[in-house]
């Protein structure tokens, strides 16, 4: 049970995802010392940036981390080599191809995850040669899978079909719905709403307070015709929307997207022209946390569903 530990050398089977804009050195390192596995988050980064942040993090934290990459990233061989020269261990890819650099990761001697938002692709990323899958359903926030696929039906789905650890991702806000994705076959659990909205996250407070307001239905699946991500509703939200609805071509849609949208959004808090990027989940929480305590109320209430089904089911 829970292979993850063994895989990553990791007290407890909890991943911080790796979120633009949110997962820089202080949650990642935050994360790990609390004795999960704490990444930070490449996406938002330039290689010069990504270098700075494995070196703050290997400062604050003895135990693993590692570095999430999405392999649409236009720096990519750049980032890559960050990677390497700086000796991490693990790897999470996203956003692309898993084999296009899964075996040059191997061959370099680091452990390599992919996620991914469907059976079908779970089945490519184990051929590629990846060590273990996040299988991440559309309730979670940021980019997703177009068939709006949701965490329990990926999970037993991909179980069944794979041979390599599988890590639960998308709707994962408490102990016991980590109780329910591991009983449903999962080998950990990735969480990124919740870590998104702690003290060490480098998200701007402005979006942090946005999410805590948040409500039942405030986030949508959107742009599906570009990169599906889940956002929260705001004015930009309702330009992508207005012109989706109406049946805009994609290159209409990119010039509305334009440039560092999610940055305005989450990193310099612009509530209303930014990209609100943020899972379901967000409409539960209601307090910004240090990383650790939440790790420790995760982890607590996880024991407390388990030894409920336990007594309930002798």
């Amino acid at each position: 049970m829970f292979r993850v530990k063994e895989l990553f050398d990791i007290q407890y089977p909890i991943i911080q995802a790796g979120m633009v804009w949110c997962s820089g050195w202080k949650l990642a390192s935050a994360v790990s010392n609390a004795g999960g596995l704490g990444l930070i988050g490449a996406g938002s980064m330039h290689p010069e940036n990504l270098e700075h942040h494995i070196r703050k993090c290997k400062a604050a934290t003895d135990a693993p981390f590692g570095i999430n990459i999405p392999l649409l990233y236009p720096e990519i061989d750049k980032i890559m080599q960050v990677v390497v020269d700086n000796n991490i261990k693990i790897v999470f890819t996203s956003a692309g191809n898993p084999v296009t650099w899964t075996g040059y990761l191997k061959d370099k001697g680091l452990t390599v995850v992919h996620v991914v938002s469907s059976l079908k692709f779970a089945v490519k990323a184990e051929k590629a040669g990846v060590d273990a899958i996040v299988a991440e359903g559309f309730e979670a926030g940021g980019h997703n899978g177009r068939e709006e696929l949701t965490t329990f039906c990926l999970i037993p789905a991909i179980k069944e079909a794979v041979k390599i650890p599988l890590i639960a991702a998308g709707g994962i806000n408490s102990g016991h719905s980590i109780f329910g994705a591991l009983a449903l076959g999962a080998d950990g659990v990735q969480i990124g709403t919740r870590f998104a909205i702690t003290e060490e996250s480098s998200a701007h407070m402005n979006f942090k307070q946005r999410v805590i307001e948040s409500k039942e239905g405030d986030t949508a699946l959107t742009l599906k015709q570009l990169a599906p991500v889940r956002l929260i509703k705001n004015s930009f939200y309702d330009l992508i929307s207005t012109a989706e609805s109406s049946g805009a071509p994609k290159e209409e849609l990119v010039k509305l997207l334009g440039k560092g949208r999610a940055k305005k959004g989450i990193f310099e808090g612009d509530l209303n022209e930014g990209e609100l990027e943020i899972g379901q989940v967000a409409a539960y929480i209601s307090e910004v946390k240090p990383a650790g305590v939440v790790f420790k109320d995760l982890w607590s209430d996880y024991t407390k569903a388990k030894n409920l089904f336990c007594e309930s089911n002798p």
